[in-house]
């Protein structure tokens, strides 16, 4: 996934068909250690194809994917999420109230 990620980053910077050499060094340029291997076949793969024409098909393909369950699944699942973040709001409330009780002495007083 890094060595599309970053093939799409040169890609979107205006390098319309990266080389291995190029994928490498943004790669390495954050400290990413790199698979030979895997950066050819990227490059194998994705050679004389258009970046565009790919991302449309993969959208064409992930909107034929049934989502009936995965959508319960995505409600259920914020709708906990959302409980979570309530949650921790209190929890940090009830820290800023209790950090509050330090008998009236403060560090800058």
């Amino acid at each position: 996934m890094k060595y599309l990620a970053a093939y799409l980053l040169l890609v979107n910077a205006g390098n319309a068909t990266p080389s291995a050499a190029d994928v490498k060094a943004v790669l390495e340029s954050v400290d990413i250690e790199v698979e030979e291997e895997k950066v050819e076949k990227l490059i194998a793969e994705l050679e004389g194809k258009s970046t565009e024409e790919l991302i449309a098909e993969g959208n064409e393909k992930l909107s034929s994917v049934p989502t009936g369950a995965a959508a319960g699944g995505a409600a259920s699942g914020a709708a906990a999420a959302s409980g979570e973040a309530e949650a921790a709001e209190e929890a940090v409330e009830e820290e800023k109230e209790e950090s509050d009780d330090d008998m009236g002495f403060g560090l800058f007083d």
